[in-house]
């Protein structure tokens, strides 16, 4: 693969498009960048897996955890949190020994824990998608440029701080401000696709278009 970096946080490849620099040239990075990154999400199973995801990913690479995505929807009832909040600690140390995973004990407990409070939620709220779209920042409150040294500069923001806050107090874990952050700019609530990355006009379009819940 041909690429080049043509201005700071953006690549371009040999289609001619550019992009967030972050993919790396990688082919199955720039599929998940051009697909998936920053595309509003409503379903709360993927809301829920990308949040746990993100908690597995926490001193990693999401590279390495993208790579393993498969293996742990296999591992976790494709993040059926009905599902998961079932399970006990036989399958907690089934989890342990998967080795298509992330095999740290913590993370995987807390993947059980945040399923029983994903549950709550659903229960409460009607969905997961209604609670965690009612934290969509404001377009006032967003940066007027969205480029690379915005991005070093923000690495949470205060509505991820807000969020973070508010999951811990109901329970959930491995959810700091840092994660939560991710979570947001992957799932949508925000559209952090660099000035000059072919997919940010097209997100800002489905943002459009999109219906909150």
């Amino acid at each position: 693969m041909v690429w080049e970096k043509q201005v700071a946080g953006i690549i371009t490849s040999e289609d001619g498009k550019g992009r967030c620099f972050w993919h790396g040239g990688l082919e199955d990075y720039r599929r998940y960048h051009d697909g998936e990154w920053g595309r509003p999400m409503a379903d709360d199973i993927r809301l829920f897996e990308k949040i746990c995801l993100e908690g597995f990913q926490s001193g990693l690479s999401w590279l390495t955890i993208l790579r393993k995505r498969e293996n742990f929807r296999a591992a976790f009832a494709g993040f059926d949190f009905d599902t998961v909040a079932q399970f006990g600690p036989d399958d907690v140390e089934r989890l342990v020994l998967d080795a298509g995973i992330i095999r740290h004990r913590g993370k995987i407990v807390s993947t059980i824990n945040n399923a029983k409070r994903a549950v709550e939620m659903r229960d409460e709220f009607g969905t997961l998608a209604k609670f965690f779209w009612s934290f969509e920042p404001r377009e006032e409150d967003r940066p007027a440029i969205m480029d690379l040294a915005t991005l070093c500069a923000n690495p949470t923001t205060p509505v991820s701080v807000t969020l973070s806050k508010v999951l811990k107090k109901r329970g959930w874990t491995f959810v700091g401000p840092t994660t939560v952050y991710a979570f947001m700019q992957a799932m949508g609530l925000v559209n952090d696709h660099f000035e000059g990355c072919f997919c940010q006009p097209e997100v800002a379009q489905a943002r459009l278009n999109f219906k909150r819940p």
